[in-house]
């Protein structure tokens, strides 16, 4: 399949009372350590996603269309490979991300490495190849969001994700062959599609050979901080005071997310001690 002949997303940025958090299962079920697991000789022709979609505050980091098309303005128009191991996130950024991909004038080669999950799943699609590792998933579901507002906003707001959806199959049935309506109940469903299911199904090309990928040190403790953040927001708290304990937390207990100083045994036990900080935290306001 060409990447010219897929459909174009929509762009756009929902309303400020709208976000798009990240799933909590979908962190619960990526491993941040999965990646490439040798340099190769076109290394500088691969883009990776690593990382969660769009700017993560808790980070600094997460991968965004602006640092996308920089690394395609350097790689230029000839080939270029992208490795995805991402739980997703901003829908909007990957939206976005993907018509960057679809029109860049090189062949276009996806390896889902671990899991391209929600937004980074829409990502995957813009491949003219798609590699997935046998034990590799891709997760697709409707536009997921936190809201606020009285029951003539939430109308509203179902009414705007609508578009959204359709848009999301409509980039799912082109790649797959899938009747659009066969595409939207998996999505409704939210479908977890492991490799040999995504290559039967359409969503991928063929498996990724095992040697390509590896696993080094899981940034655990960046995760747990963030399925905390969901969970509190999930349990009706506003985003900054979520935010703003998690925070308070970190400090009295040290750091949960080790300071990158010190010995690495002591910054481990560290990290422990302040996920369990944050989940008793948790436990005593959503009880």
């Amino acid at each position: 399949m060409s990447v010219k002949s897929l459909p174009a997303a929509p762009e756009g940025r929902m309303q400020a009372a709208i976000t798009t958090p990240i799933q909590p299962r979908a962190l619960d079920r990526w491993n941040p350590g999965i990646c490439a697991a040798e340099k190769t000789a076109d290394e500088d022709r691969s883009i990776s996603v690593y990382d969660v979609i769009g700017y993560d505050y808790w980070t600094g980091e997460g991968v965004t269309a602006k640092r996308v098309a920089s690394a395609l303005r350097s790689i230029g128009e000839g080939p270029v490979t992208v490795n995805i191991n991402s739980p997703g996130g901003d829908m909007f950024e990957g939206l976005a991300i993907y018509n960057l991909l679809r029109e860049h004038k090189g062949e276009v080669t996806i390896k889902v490495l671990g899991l391209a999950a929600s937004a980074a799943s829409v990502i995957a699609m813009a491949g003219d190849n798609v590699q997935i590792a046998r034990a590799g998933f891709l997760m697709v579901h409707n536009a997921w969001a936190v809201a606020i507002g009285n029951r003539h906003d939430f109308r509203a707001y179902a009414d705007y994700l609508e578009p959204f959806d359709r848009a999301m199959a409509d980039i799912y049935s082109a790649r797959t062959g899938l009747d659009a309506k066969a595409i939207a109940k998996l999505m409704d469903k939210e479908s977890w599609i492991g490799g040999a299911d995504a290559i039967e199904d359409g969503f991928a090309d063929e498996l990724l050979p095992s040697d390509q990928v590896a696993k080094k040190d899981s940034k655990a403790s960046a995760s747990a901080v963030r399925r905390v953040e969901c969970a509190l927001r999930a349990a009706g708290m506003p985003k900054s005071d979520a935010m703003r304990l998690i925070s308070e937390l970190k400090s009295s207990a040290g750091d949960p997310a080790g300071s990158g100083e010190g010995d690495p045994t002591e910054r481990g036990r560290t990290a422990v001690a302040g996920q369990e900080a944050l989940l008793a935290a948790l436990k005593s306001l959503t009880s």
